[in-house]
């Protein structure tokens, strides 16, 4: 089975529960890994024009998202989208938002692996949609629950990936304006 490129036009960048009453139940470590890919993939989306969609899950509760991660998206102009399930695809404004993009495929990072994300991911495979899972951009409580969440979302039919490798597979080549702009984004 062969792994196709993906195009940034057509490859939704989806950040899950990220959230600050959550954030301090993540090993440092984790939390660190995780916010370094999603500046990796949100410079991407910025520069390369792939939709970016966020969710909260229950956000009166478990607050919004975390403001370094706010800082991120909001010059993408991305508005959180608030949900109960713990599958984002179980909530109608975020099949709204998400066919709003015409995208095909997703690249899913957030937490936790094992909980939303991992249901997120099966969801959109059924829903036929190409998912690749950053594994430094996802975290999990236990570093357990992150192993068996990355297993349920390759089991589930989605690829694992890394920021990097995302980033680069859609820059193609070094050498150009592109890549000078968004290599910095790695260092």
């Amino acid at each position: 089975m062969g792994v196709e490129r993906t195009r940034p036009s057509t490859t939704a960048i989806l950040l899950v529960d990220v959230q600050e009453k959550l954030v301090p139940t993540i090993p440092v470590e984790a939390m660190a890994d995780l916010s370094r890919a999603a500046r990796i993939l949100f410079g991407a989306a910025r520069e390369l024009g792939a939709p970016v969609l966020v969710t909260e899950q229950y956000p009166k509760g478990l607050g919004p998202t975390i403001e370094p991660l706010r800082d991120l998206y909001a010059p993408l102009h991305v508005k959180p989208i608030e949900k109960l399930a713990f599958s984002a695809c179980a909530d109608p404004a975020f099949i709204d938002a998400l066919k709003a993009t015409g995208c095909d495929a997703a690249i899913v990072l957030g937490m936790e692996t094992h909980i939303c994300v991992f249901q997120t991911v099966r969801d959109l495979v059924a829903r036929g949609l190409r998912v690749d899972v950053a594994v430094d951009g996802v975290a999990s409580r236990r570093d357990d629950h992150k192993r068996v969440g990355l297993d349920l979302c390759q089991r589930a039919g989605a690829g694992l990936t890394t920021a990097e490798t995302v980033l680069f597979d859609w820059m193609v080549q070094s050498g150009t304006e592109t890549f000078r702009s968004l290599s910095k984004l790695v260092r």
